[in-house]
């Protein structure tokens, strides 16, 4: 007979085991033990996080290639399905991608296994993707979802959670699904905590010395730069241009004000119209479009200078061609900033007193914090740190899995919480068997 205190769980796509960490540490507030009695996880650099958090548990591999029958009897599911299929930053396939069909293995498991709860996390996209009527509150995907867990005999309930509000200074949004057989388990009104970005950052560690920070350094200080993104694809105060540092050659005043000036002009609808096509944001301009906003006797050779320093590009505007933009070389040459969202080593220096954006793994190593008299990359612990994850985590992996691993992690105070709820509903289910199955 099972340990009345004893609660048994799986962990599927385990990632570092963040779900799993969450869900432990929820056990632990209510007095009981938790025993992760099967893991899967197919990325290798993950899966040596887990072992080396674990070092005693065997780790199985591709879920779709593993019998439900192989699987130990459990008490709770815990699950973060892949994600890119419904993801912003992807394609968004949905259940067209491979990795979209993979809640099936979820669903195939509840079935065969019938838990008395579960626990699943996916990005915030999943609830909108593939909408088909724009009334609609979810779209089919999570409909979906949704009902095959229900025809499974769960009761259902999910929410679009923010870290920010549960004591982790990042802005992430994630849904969050749960079910048990025996209630709908409650995702509202949780307490709000806040914290900043100074409860996390580690202080002495190594600034960067690279030509490009340097040259960031000789142009503004640490706290001229906190909240400052750096990028040639926006203007704004809060937005510094590669010409505000003259790091692709030097600009004069009257330069720096004219690309300021193009930075805006460049995206409004009015120039489409002049060309005869869709409009698209950030057009190229011609040198007539621009006198009409800016004539300056030397415009043109300022405008060949800016070329030359690769300030600016020359290029035709871009008709739609299905779904993509083709440059119609039919139509004038124009005049359009060199632009590009991760172009440079920094893309932004956090501001302490503020929070951190959603942290995706292609975009962490560009994200910088003040240490002193310099700036740097997020140490790893920091960043674990703004995942909720305790200092006693072992992460011995290279920067760059680093990076990769937690931009695919999740938020374990926000785990923890919706843990909680689902399993106050089982707890006493955990006791006798006949009220929680």
């Amino acid at each position: 007979m099972q340990d009345a205190k004893l609660i048994k769980f799986i962990d599927l796509f385990a990632g570092i085991g963040g779900i799993r960490k969450g869900f432990e540490l929820a056990c632990s507030e209510l007095g009981f033990s938790a025993h992760c009695v099967f893991t899967s996880e197919i990325k290798p650099y993950a899966i040596d996080v887990l072992k080396q958090n674990h070092p005693d548990e065997t780790i199985s591999g591709d879920i779709t290639k593993i019998e439900s029958s192989e699987i130990p009897d459990f008490d709770f599911l815990l699950g973060g399905f892949p994600c890119q299929a419904f993801s912003a930053a992807g394609k968004r396939l949905g259940f067209e991608d491979t990795r979209g069909t993979l809640f099936f293995e979820v669903e195939r498991i509840l079935r065969e296994k019938k838990p008395k709860g579960f626990l699943l996390e996916n990005v915030e996209g999943l609830v909108n993707h593939d909408k088909k009527n724009p009334k609609d509150k979810i779209g089919r995907t999570l409909s979906i979802i949704l009902e095959h867990l229900t025809l499974l005999g769960y009761k259902v309930n999910w929410r679009v959670l923010n870290a920010k509000d549960f004591g982790v200074p990042q802005d992430r949004k994630r849904i969050y699904i749960t079910g048990s057989f025996v209630e709908q388990p409650n995702l509202e009104n949780f307490e709000k905590k806040k914290s900043e970005l100074s409860d996390i950052l580690e202080k002495g560690l190594s600034v960067s010395d690279s030509k490009f920070v340097n040259l960031i350094l000789s142009h503004y200080s640490v706290e001229q730069l906190y909240g400052m993104s750096i990028k040639d694809k926006r203007g704004g105060e809060n937005n510094i241009h590669s010409w505000d540092i003259d790091y692709k050659g030097k600009t004069s005043k009257q330069e720096k004000e004219f690309l300021n000036l193009l930075l805006k002009e460049r995206r409004k609808k009015k120039w489409a119209a002049e060309y005869g096509i869709d409009w698209m944001d950030g057009m190229p301009l011609t040198i007539d479009m621009i006198r009409n906003f800016y004539n300056a006797d030397n415009l043109e050779d300022m405008l060949e200078d800016l070329v030359s320093k690769k300030y600016l590009k020359k290029e035709h505007p871009k008709r739609k061609v299905g779904n993509k933009r083709v440059q119609d070389d039919l139509l004038p040459l124009g005049y359009n900033i060199v632009a590009g969202k991760m172009s440079y080593e920094v893309a932004k220096v956090l501001d302490p007193k503020g929070i951190a954006p959603t942290l995706v793994a292609m975009d962490m190593e560009h994200l910088f914090v003040g240490d002193g008299t310099g700036i740097r990359k997020l140490s790893l612990r920091e960043g674990l740190r703004l995942f909720g994850y305790p200092d006693d985590f072992k992460f011995n992996v290279n920067l760059k899995d680093g990076y990769d691993l937690l931009g695919n992690t999740v938020v374990v105070p926000v785990i923890k919480q919706v843990a909680l709820r689902v399993l106050k509903i089982c707890v006493g289910g955990m006791k006798n068997e006949s009220e929680c199955a």
